[in-house]
């Protein structure tokens, strides 16, 4: 069984594809449940964020799992496989965990560097480990992963600097207010709301709560997570049913729920703006939610800015992107990881050839002293004792070298040809190796998939 990734990402799918799979958690857990239970599929982990949806699973055969896994997602999400295919990117085997790697590193996310993605897969992985999807693979390699993710951040200074996807679109709307974006995102004296109450929704609490801004609203369909989050920063909490009048009174509104339809439409955003007649400053939206929070539409209404995911990913991440030095030492993290995994994974899989050998060689004493014993009938039973220690002493002497250098070469490139000509030089049945291999299937059995959680706002 291999790892197998197949995923769609801010770098090659639009953002209305990304919204059509992002799946809420209830459909999430049942696209993971249906993946994990597909022929020639051994284990399913599901990690959705705004800017991804990848697909982790441990496999038998590439082929048949890539087309079983892109028709699931496709009939899950409602995308058309000729719409979802040329969106999608595969990786399999030793390239799928060094992706996995990447993306807790915080490499591959819209923002580098930016931390919340570690958090995320950990969610993902936990989610799986709870429905009975995580194969001990699959879990072994996410745990390497988050090893990886937790050393780049401790070890340079890759997260240092505090960006993100809400720091960076703090910065946009703080330029489309028409301040100057140079310190604290300069929105000293601002009104801000913000709708949800989820991670993000935290992290932008928090960060406009130290800006100095002249009120803060939270507005969430879960009231008690918006009054926790208010507690936090000194804000107030306001009703969803009237968030027309909250727009009307604010500066900015920042959105990041998990609704899958559009939370602010343009009509609700006209009439906050016939609310607020003679105000100067643009109303300006940042929507951070996928699938989005703001109909489309809304941008193009006179006095409104919206900057979305679409937008970030175009502008680029001018001033955001660490140096390339701390990159580098990010990467060599990545790489001796990467490194240690493999090694050991090459090393395991000539376990059972070593076994195998090991096994034949035991056979092989243990019928010689059968021999003996029937041919030295006088022989009295502490020296057959004695030679059935020397003779088991020979065969281990004999067969240390070979079977230590094996698994030294394991991960050397030719590794397969090493193992093979142990096969062969000690006419090893092919069969015995693999019964070694199999796993006991009750090591390898589903526990009942738990009931997943509902959570209103986007983590």
């Amino acid at each position: 069984m291999s790892v197998l990734v197949i995923g769609l990402s801010h770098k090659g799918a639009p953002l209305a594809t990304l919204e059509r799979t992002a799946l809420a958690d209830d459909a999430l857990a049942k696209l993971q449940h249906d993946i994990a239970r597909a022929d020639n599929v051994a284990g399913a982990v599901v990690l959705s964020t705004c800017n991804r949806v990848e697909i982790y699973a441990e496999v038998g055969k590439f082929h048949v799992a890539v087309a079983a896994i892109c028709e699931l997602l496709s009939r899950h999400s409602g995308v058309p496989q000729a719409e979802l295919t040329p969106c999608l990117y595969v990786h399999y085997e030793d390239r799928a965990v060094q992706h996995m790697l990447t993306v807790a590193c915080g490499l591959d996310s819209m923002v580098i560097g930016e931390s919340q993605v570690l958090g995320q897969l950990r969610q993902a992985l936990r989610q799986a480990r709870d429905q009975g999807t995580l194969s001990h693979t699959l879990s072994d390699v996410g745990s390497l992963a988050l090893r990886a993710g937790k050393r780049a951040r401790t070890q340079t200074s890759i997260g240092r600097a505090g960006a993100s996807l809400v720091s960076v679109g703090l910065q946009a709307a703080a330029r489309q207010l028409g301040t100057d974006p140079g310190g604290q995102f300069a929105l000293a004296g601002r009104s801000v709301l913000v709708v949800g109450a989820g991670s993000m929704s935290g992290l932008a609490v928090a960060t406009v709560a130290r800006a100095g801004t002249a009120s803060l609203v939270i507005a969430s369909r879960t009231r008690q997570r918006a009054e926790r989050l208010a507690a936090t920063a000194g804000g107030t909490v306001g009703d969803m049913a009237d968030l027309v009048k909250l727009m009307a009174a604010a500066d900015l509104v920042v959105t990041c729920t998990g609704a899958p339809g559009h939370v602010i439409t343009a009509d609700m955003v006209a009439n906050a703006l016939a609310l607020r007649p003679g105000r100067a400053a643009p109303l300006v939206l940042l929507d951070l939610a996928m699938p989005r929070d703001v109909e489309p539409g809304a941008g193009d209404l006179p006095g409104v800015a919206v900057t979305d995911l679409d937008t970030l990913a175009s502008d680029g991440q001018a001033g955001t992107r660490p140096d390339e030095d701390v990159l580098a030492e990010v990467r060599q993290i990545l790489a001796d990881e990467l490194t240690v995994h493999l090694s050991a994974g090459r090393a395991a899989s000539v376990a059972p050839t070593v076994v195998a050998l090991r096994d034949k060689a035991a056979k092989v004493v243990e019928a010689e002293l059968a021999r003996l014993a029937g041919r030295l009938d006088g022989l009295d039973e502490t020296a057959l004792d004695e030679v059935a220690k020397s003779m088991r002493r020979v065969a281990d002497k004999l067969l240390h070298a070979p079977t230590v250098r094996v698994k030294e070469l394991a991960g050397a490139p030719g590794a397969d040809s090493y193992e093979g000509a142990l096969r062969v030089l000690f006419d090893l049945d092919p069969a015995a190796v693999q019964a070694v291999a199999q796993p006991d299937a009750h090591l390898v059995g589903w526990s009942q998939p738990a009931g997943p959680s509902k959570d209103g706002d986007q983590q």
